[in-house]
């Protein structure tokens, strides 16, 4: 029978749940147990697939096609773990269950109430991801204290009633502040989050500590003492360089040692000699490369989570630092691309949905097209390098997409009426009056790749699978004449109809890809595409380093 961890956080939100999820994941993982992560949101939206990425940060997409919350993105990168829709359940997808239960009469008449009805739909999503793992642990979002969190905090305090205190344990994330003023770090509020822990019925079993400034033994007593927790459950997570680092603060700190006795489990030793060499390579680079991501949410840097995150594994693959310079697409449309991207190594145009700021990205594209700075497309990046090249290259100074421009002479990105959907083995239409989520490409899909291309140099294989999230589609009808100019379609659908990876043949490394390859990258597994744009970036900048000392 699986055990079940829940994870929850309080104070103040941003602490990092996800990361502190992740990090136990892969510590029990490195003591050889199969975990699985989920994580249940207290939003009343059925997915986070409509919400702004300014509210949000970024939509994570799984292989089944589910739109899911950033942490699952994190889970992915920490361990072995692959995310599918049972693995992100919000407020609303439950409600939406259990009010379709009760329109079908599955409650024979019965009152439908908070508890037992939504506890009990609760419990069964929970237990529904167990089979086959050792180990499940659940992230419940939002913070101690929040109305909307309590049917899920009665649930996860119901299943140590149901599974016993042996399967079950609560791992709880505070803040212990550090006042500047008085130069004291200040435990109340991490009394005060537990306190109302307690007061719907669950006990922390372990405490894990965000501070700035690390705190000895004293204070660990006097969490302990004021939280009802042994001394040795307090669990130090100071601030750290990297993310990745998290993992190995916590099992010195012993948290791996608790969890297995708390929940009596046997073990190997641990084995995090893998996360020890990542750490070392990404605090010890011996490169670096500046790359400039040019985008609509850079004020909110979660909007590209797993994009920087890609970025940052294809350094590690190429023993690089990445610096990320983010560029709003709207101030290259006042300023001109120069400024911004003169003294770039590379230029990343992410996905993305609206008009705003497209211009901009264009003229970065044609920037990094004319001045053979290597450049990397991604989704509606890949689709604005298509409208860039057809227009100052192919010289039809109208083409656009019809999501930009309905009216346009030359619609070379467009809503495809009829498609082929290998995932679902279906024929699938679209049209602009089409209900937004339910005719876009969501998943994995096929493409195969075309010999003699960057893209299967990079892959070393002619068939891959890439995660989608997108409505528009490259116009076949331009075919012909974007590749007599030089635009190489070097991936496409199994059955030759879907456009999935553009390159320009005549550049040092200039590719485009209807996907989302950030999805499927992780720091001990690099995608292959990161890898190379990173290493096309170091090239061209030894390049040019070789020529100015000449």
């Amino acid at each position: 029978m699986a055990k079940f961890i829940f994870i929850t956080g309080g104070v103040v939100s941003a602490l990092g749940k996800g990361i502190a999820s992740a990090s136990i994941g892969a510590l029990l993982e490195g003591r050889g147990f199969k975990v699985t992560l989920q994580k249940l949101d207290p939003y009343i939206n059925v997915d986070p697939g409509t919400l702004s990425p300014f509210q949000h940060g970024e939509v994570f997409v799984t292989d089944d096609g589910a739109e899911t919350d950033l942490d699952l993105g994190h889970y992915e990168r920490f361990t072995s773990f692959t995310a599918l829709q049972k693995n992100n359940f919000t407020t609303g997808r439950i409600y939406y269950n259990v009010l379709n239960k009760e329109r079908r009469g599955d409650y024979l008449g019965d009152t439908v109430q908070v508890i037992p009805h939504i506890t009990d739909e609760i419990k069964k999503i929970i237990r529904s991801v167990a089979d086959g793992y050792d180990v499940v642990l659940v992230e419940i979002g939002g913070t101690i204290g929040d109305i909307e969190s309590l049917p899920f905090l009665e649930a996860i305090r119901q299943m140590r009633y149901d599974m016993g205190p042996e399967n079950v344990i609560y791992a709880h994330l505070t803040l212990v502040p550090y006042i500047h003023a008085s130069e004291e770090l200040k435990t109340k509020p991490t009394q005060h989050s537990v306190r109302e822990l307690r007061a719907i019925g669950i006990q922390p079993d372990i405490l894990l500590c965000r501070t700035e400034i690390p705190f000895g033994a004293d204070t660990k007593k006097k969490i302990a003492l004021h939280c009802n927790v042994e001394t040795d459950a307090v669990i130090m997570a100071p601030d750290v360089e990297t993310i990745y680092e998290v993992p190995l603060v916590y099992q010195k700190e012993g948290l791996d040692d608790q969890i297995i006795k708390k929940l009596r489990m046997e073990t190997r030793k641990p084995l995090m000699d893998d996360w020890r060499e990542l750490v070392n390579r990404l605090k010890n680079p011996q490169d670096s490369v500046s790359i400039a991501l040019v985008g609509k949410y850079v004020g909110l840097k979660d909007s590209y989570k797993s994009l920087y995150e890609a970025l940052v594994h294809g350094g590690i693959a190429n023993h690089a630092g990445v610096d990320v310079q983010w560029v709003d697409a709207e101030d290259i449309e006042k300023n001109g691309p120069e400024r911004f991207l003169m003294e770039v190594d590379g230029v990343l145009v992410p996905g993305g949905f609206g008009n705003r700021g497209s211009e901009g990205k264009i003229s970065a594209i044609k920037y990094a097209r004319e001045k053979r700075i290597p450049f990397f497309g991604i989704c509606l990046g890949m689709q604005l390098a298509v409208v860039e090249f057809m227009r100052n290259v192919c010289g039809m100074k109208g083409a656009n997409s019809t999501e930009f421009d309905a009216d346009t002479d030359y619609p070379v990105i467009y809503l495809m009426g009829r498609w082929y959907d290998f995932r679902k083995g279906t024929v699938q239409e679209r049209s602009a009056g089409s209900d937004k989520g339910g005719t876009m490409r969501l998943g994995a899909y096929p493409c195969n790749l075309a010999s003699g291309s960057i893209a299967l140099e990079m892959y070393g294989k002619n068939s891959i699978f890439e995660r989608h999230r997108h409505r528009f589609e490259f116009n076949n009808a331009f075919r012909k004449i974007i590749t007599a100019k030089g635009l190489s379609i070097s991936g496409l659908s199994p059955d030759g109809e879907l456009v999935e990876i553009v390159e320009v043949l005549d550049h040092p490394w200039f590719l485009g890809c209807q996907f989302h390859p950030e999805f499927k990258s992780r720091p001990r597994n690099p995608h292959p595409l990161f890898e190379g744009f990173i290493k096309a970036a170091l090239r061209s900048k030894n390049a040019l380093l070789a020529r100015s000392e000449s």
